[in-house]
């Protein structure tokens, strides 16, 4: 026998793939520890490439926050007036 299924307004449905969270983290790591490495070349440094890292995990992380949150409730209709 089927199981009932609650109704659709009641239970938010889930934010989206797991996989758009885990690119969305990836990409973040990669580009910006790549930047920070090329500025690492650029200006003989050698730091900039972690900075790059961390920051770029930051955003991903961001991103993947923005992405999965619940949305925000619509504020309430304010009745119409009539005159």
């Amino acid at each position: 026998m089927a199981q009932p299924r609650p109704p659709a307004g009641d239970v938010p449905a889930p934010g989206g793939d797991p996989w758009r969270a885990f690119s969305y983290v990836t990409t973040g790591v990669a580009l910006y520890g790549l930047i920070g490495w090329g500025l690492d070349h650029w200006l003989g440094t050698t730091f900039l490439v972690a900075i790059g890292i961390v920051a770029g995990a930051a955003m991903g992380i961001f991103l993947t926050w923005k992405a999965f949150r619940p949305p925000d409730e619509a504020p309430p209709v304010p009745p119409s007036q009539t005159s």
